[in-house]
């Protein structure tokens, strides 16, 4: 059965971010997203996934940018609701950094229930069923026995390990973009399973709205870039007049 967050009467707003790819050589979207998080209205902030651009245990969350993020996110924390989902990048997540930062774990996918509809929450990777050595990598890498091995290795090892993944990523990111997609039978699976009609996901950085037919669709959020001229990211905010996509 999928998770629900069922969300508390008090909630006005809730917004849904994910892809920001945070670290040392990205200093503006951090940035960007500690304005967002100070000045937003929302009650709620849901991080859908891949909100560092690569984590390689919980221990490394006292590394200098690492231990910047983690404050500015505590700091957050303290007016708001932030909660956290998973992405491809940073699985590695654990229950310390989650404390440290003040979030929330969400399971992969998460029903929420709030303002009188069910909405579908997810990374997206998971659905990319056409990416067959993705999925391959993904089932072992979120295997125990693979993560104790990798996180029993010293901190400066992963490092390197992480270092070299990205590097691989980005080299191959756009074509690997460009040929996978959600599969559409997955994702209408999925919503009629957890019984809703909108799903709201990241991981393809392009955001776009899909109809599923049936009355089912699929709405993705945009990845944050504020590196880059022009700056991209958005963020979507649910609220009781329904679903609105914010720019940034």
């Amino acid at each position: 059965m999928t998770h629900t967050l069922m969300a508390p009467a008090q909630w006005q707003q809730v917004d849904l971010l994910s892809d920001l790819h945070l670290g040392p050589d990205t200093p503006g979207t951090l940035a960007r997203l500690e304005a967002h998080l100070a000045r937003t209205t929302a009650d709620a902030v849901l991080l859908l996934g891949d909100i560092f651009e690569v984590w390689v245990g919980d221990d490394a969350r006292h590394e200098p940018f690492e231990a910047g993020a983690v404050a500015m996110l505590r700091k957050a924390s303290q007016r708001l609701d932030l909660f956290f989902m998973a992405g491809n990048r940073d699985f590695l997540v654990g229950h310390e950094l989650l404390a440290d930062a003040g979030m929330t774990a969400l399971p992969d996918p998460t029903v929420l229930d709030a303002f009188g509809q069910r909405w579908l929450l997810a990374h997206g990777d998971a659905q990319c069923l056409a990416d067959t050595g993705y999925q391959a990598w993904r089932a072992t890498s979120r295997s125990t026995a693979w993560q104790a091995g990798f996180l029993a290795k010293p901190l400066a090892e992963r490092q390197a390990f992480g270092r070299q993944a990205r590097e691989q990523s980005r080299a191959s990111q756009t074509a690997q973009l460009m040929a996978t997609d959600l599969d559409a039978d997955a994702c209408r699976a999925l919503l009629r399973e957890a019984g809703a009609t909108t799903l709201i996901h990241g991981h393809t950085h392009r955001p776009a709205e899909h109809d599923l037919g049936d009355g089912l669709r699929r709405v993705v959020l945009s990845d944050w870039d504020f590196e880059t001229t022009p700056p991209r990211g958005d963020a979507i905010r649910l609220s009781a007049a329904g679903l609105q996509r914010l720019p940034l």
